[in-house]
Parts: structure tokens; sequence; C-alpha cells
């Protein structure tokens, strides 16, 4: 039987992150799913507000998460730092070969960060989850007035002689009607945008779900436990293991 290693991966930043990530997101689904389905659900507009209200606070500790995760990818360990979570750099394209090859023959490599296929499924992920922060902040200030783009966008709207800062949602004798149709039709392709990316999150979110099983049964290296201890254990001599010792 081969020996067994563990090894130091994931830091506590990156921890923290993943799994506030996962609770954010499985948050924000739920809540947009309702917010969706308002109109079947006879949802009335005070009660749209506090859901919207609701989606729109999950969603700041959902970016500022995003954020942080950003600049964890400067401060944290060698796995942590974003040219070991994405594709690219020197022989990538390379070690992606080498990797479905050995995949497929039946003698995975191991790797103590992120194989070059995961650093694929990241990449995605990363992607989606930062159209859903942009567009989501935009969108929390075209229908609800909200933080950051909140205080332009009441600006853009108010009716002559109304004060802007008094403006609020689901109010439309506060509203400039011309002002508010042109906000309305720059809110729209953004919309759009923000309802596809969350179609596309949900089928990432399981398609990442499975590879880790899939990966990890295959593989080994305790995938899933190790996002709770931060430790892999391995066999063998993973990809990665040169100079995991001065991180």
């Amino acid at each position: 039987m081969a020996d067994l290693k563990s090894y130091p991966v994931w830091d506590a930043g990156t921890r923290w992150f993943h799994w506030i990530n996962v609770l954010c997101v499985l948050a924000l689904m739920g809540v947009g799913l309702v917010i969706l389905n308002a109109s079947s659900l006879d949802v009335s507009n005070a009660g749209k507000i506090k859901i919207k209200t609701i989606h729109a606070w999950i969603g700041y500790v959902f970016c500022i998460n995003l954020i942080w995760r950003f600049i964890w990818a400067f401060l944290g360990n060698r796995y942590a730092k974003l040219r070991s979570v994405l594709p690219g750099g020197k022989g990538y394209f390379h070690a992606l070969r080498n990797y479905v090859v050995a995949f497929f023959s039946g003698h995975p490599e191991q790797y103590i960060g992120h194989n070059p296929v995961g650093r694929l499924g990241v990449a995605v992920l990363f992607l989606l989850i930062t159209l859903q922060a942009v567009t989501g902040l935009v969108l929390a200030g075209t229908d609800l007035f909200l933080p950051p783009f909140g205080h332009w966008i009441v600006q853009w709207v108010a009716a002559p002689g109304i004060a802007p800062d008094t403006v609020v949602p689901y109010a439309p004798a506060m509203y400039d009607e011309t002002a508010y149709q042109g906000m309305r039709a720059f809110r729209k392709p953004i919309a759009v945008i923000h309802l596809y990316s969350f179609y596309f999150l949900v089928a990432a979110v399981v398609l990442h779900v499975a590879a880790v099983i899939i990966t990890d049964m295959r593989e080994g290296g305790s995938i899933i436990s190790a996002m709770f201890t931060g430790r892999k254990t391995l066999s063998g001599h993973p990809i990665d293991e040169k100079s995991s010792s001065h991180d």
C-alpha cells in the first residue's frame, strides 16, 4: 500500500471565503427564486420590497466576501494565490493535457492544490459570481435605490419638485416618467445578465460538486474534508509538491 502523507493546502482565509460564499450563494438562490416567482405567489409591493431588501443585504455580504478573496490572493499561502487558482501561466496547457490523459488512462495525477481542470472550473465560478455581484449591485440601485449606485439613480428619476433623498421604491408619483423609463431601459440588459448568469451559476455549482466527488473518488486526497481541515492526504508524489515546504 502506498504511503500516505498529509499536506497543508487551504489556509484559514481561503476556507472562510469558501464556506461564507457557499452560504451566501445558497441563500441568494433561495431568495432569488422567490423574487422571480413573486407575481405568481401574489406578493404585495411591500412584500417585494422586503424580500428584495433581504436579497440585497445577503448580496452585500457576498460582495464583501468576494473582495476579501481577491485581497487574500495577495496575502494568502501559495495555494491561495491567483496563479495557483486560475488557469494560465508557464506550462499550464502542457499540464492540462497530461492531467486529462492520465485521468482517462486510469492513473490520475495528484495535486496538492487545484489540478489543471479544477483551475478552469474555478475560473468559471469566479467569473459567474463576479457577474452576479456587479450586476446585483446595479439592480439594487435601480430597483430599491440602495448603495452604492442608488444615490445617483434617485437623482436621475426624481420628478421636478421631489427631493431625491425622499424618493422610495414603487412610488411612481415621485418619478419623472421619461427619466424613469430611461432608467428602466438602462437596467433591462443588466437584469438579463444577472438572470442568466444565475442559471449558469446553478449549473456550474452542480458540476463543481460532482467534479469534487468524482475527483475525490478517483484520486483520493480527501478534497471535501480539506476545505474544513486545510490539509490533503495524498499517496505518491503530487505534481505541485515542489517548493511547498516554503509556504
